[in-house]
Formats: C-alpha cells, structure tokens, sequence
C-alpha cells in the first residue's frame, strides 16, 4: 500500500488491491484532488481513519443515454412541484448530504475535514451541486465533480421522497444538453442500477477520461 507523502503524486490505478485501495494519508487540498479525479482516483474513510484513496475495478458509471426514468418519476416531474438549481447552495447541499439520516445505513462517510475539503474544491470551481426546492425549503440534492464532459457524483440527499431523483435527472437532462459522456458513480448499488448505471472495467474508464478535453484540466 502507498503512503502519500507531501508529493503530489499517485502510484498507477493498477496497483490498488482487490477492494480498489490504492494509497493511504496525504491531504486533501485542490491540487491534490484534482490529481486525483483527473486519474479515476477519489476518497473514502471514515473519522477514525487516514484518508484512504480508491480506484475501484470494476467502475460504476451512467452513461447518459442509458438513464432510466420510471413512469412515477416521469409523472412527478410533469406536477413541477419542485424548483431545481444548478450550483447555486452548495454548501447547504453537501451539509444535509453528511447529516442526513439514512435508513440501513451506517454513519455518514463525509467527515468534517472532507466537507472542508469539497467546499473549498467548490470554491475553486471543480465541485458542483444541484438543488431541489419546495418553496423556499432545501428539500433535496446532490453534489460531485465536473471534469467538464464527465461528471463524477459523490452524494445526493432527500427530505422529501423522489427528491433526490428529481436532481438526478435534472443533471442527467442538462449533462446531455452540454455534451458530456457520463457520470462516474465510484462503486455498485442497486439504486444506481436502477437508474441505468452499470459496471465498466478501471481500464475502460480511465480511457474515457483520458480522451476528453477535461474542462479544469
């Protein structure tokens, strides 16, 4: 396992272990997550932790003409209950994404040094969220990394049901509309497989992102 010093440096995807670790310490500063993102590489520990660096194998992504939509999501857009933003509150977004309580589900993975970390990526404009409103309630979201035509998702969150659907496809619809490829959803669940996600080989997903102009990059 690699120890990440002060060097802004990864080791090759292909080194990671069975389970898709492949480094551990470091820091999460701008640079270093842009070096990240940019080479299919993102993190996941917990508060009792060193930050522990992954490049999963297989890699979950939706390509974006593969998105499903149900009949009661299509139904519950056409209502026009809710109002969607695009990048306009991140930092209430990724808050309700780290407390939210989720059911069957363990403690949050986003640590307090993580939340500072994706605000300040935010602030220098490689972190975007969407937004859900019911009036003027936050009631839903999600929030990722724009690579500028890949999208890489980190967490969404719902107050109210299907809210965080109602992001998804509101990104998914503008993504298509600015020619982006796909949106990386890091590792398996059967609610992104219901939306259409599937699994790709590392190798195939690090040649998607090294054959588009990345937009920060």
């Amino acid at each position: 396992m690699y120890i990440v010093t002060d060097k802004l440096y990864f080791p090759p995807v292909e080194t990671a272990n069975k389970y898709g670790m492949l480094a551990v310490g470091g820091d999460l500063s701008v640079n270093r997550l842009i070096l990240a993102y940019k080479s299919g590489i993102f993190p996941w520990y917990s508060d009792d932790e060193p930050i522990i660096w992954y490049s999963l194998n297989p890699r979950m992504v939706l390509f974006l003409n593969e998105f499903k939509v149900s009949k009661s999501l299509k139904s519950l857009l056409k209502k026009n209950i809710y109002k969607v933003t695009f990048n306009q509150n991140f930092e209430e977004v990724i808050h309700h994404c780290k407390s939210i309580e989720r059911t069957n589900q363990p403690d949050t993975w986003i640590t307090d040094e993580m939340k500072k970390a994706y605000i300040d990526f935010h602030q220098a404009g490689y972190a975007k969220s969407v937004e859900v409103w019911k009036g003027d309630e936050l009631v839903g979201g999600l929030y990722g990394v724009d690579l500028g035509t890949i999208f890489c998702g980190e967490s969404m969150f719902s107050k109210e049901p299907n809210a965080s659907k109602i992001a998804l496809a509101l990104l998914v619809d503008k993504l298509k509309k600015e020619d982006y490829q796909l949106i990386d959803c890091q590792m398996y669940t059967d609610y992104l497989a219901s939306f259409g996600a599937r699994e790709i080989p590392r190798e195939e997903f690090i040649n998607y992102l090294r054959s588009v102009n990345l937009k920060y990059f």
